[in-house]
């Protein structure tokens, strides 16, 4: 009976380690050896239930709901002391996991040094998963969101868990002020 009950503890112990099919996986060891800073964020499942015990009251209760249901959270981000440490090759990499009849690219930012791109992934009812794709010269971010998400909340999760903060939209600047004589 020990041996059973052992057996069932290792095996369900390995299945949560293990990452989700839904969340893609890539190898960045050849970026990492490279950047001479590097940022590597992991939540999934459990841990990423975990992370959001973390998060106080106020504005972060919005981040709970919003983490609520979702598979993982990846976010990859290297920075290189020149230009030319990472080829077009290896953005192709990337993007070639959020291609298919599920995924749909929202934004695309060509700059005459950089690229940001959004791709979405939905069932045709709800989003399923967000991939932000972030290359400048000196630079690389990848965030990988999957699970359900509400796109127009995705503002909120910038800064939180590791998360880096992203505009999605032009502010309305500020009207000035009138000065009193």
């Amino acid at each position: 009976m020990n041996k059973v009950m052992c057996f069932f503890v290792l095996t369900s112990c390995a299945l949560a380690l293990e990452p989700p099919s839904t969340c893609m996986q890539f190898n960045w060891d050849k970026l990492s050896a490279k950047a001479v800073e590097k940022v590597d964020v992991n939540l999934q499942g459990p841990v990423l239930e975990i992370a959001t015990r973390f998060l106080g009251a106020g504005d972060d209760a919005k981040i709970k709901q919003l983490v609520q249901g979702l598979k993982c959270v990846y976010v990859k981000s290297f920075t290189f002391d020149k230009k030319g440490q990472y080829s077009e090759a290896d953005l192709n990499e990337v993007r070639s996991k959020v291609q298919g009849t599920d995924w749909a690219k929202i934004v695309d930012v060509q700059e005459k040094d950089g690229s940001s791109a959004i791709y979405l992934k939905t069932d045709g009812k709800q989003t399923d998963g967000i991939v932000i794709v972030s290359a400048e010269p000196e630079e690389l971010t990848v965030v990988q969101i999957i699970g359900p998400i509400d796109p127009s909340m995705l503002s909120e999760l910038g800064g939180k868990m590791g998360i880096p903060k992203i505009d999605l939209g032009s502010k309305p600047k500020p009207a000035p002020s009138k000065k009193k004589d």
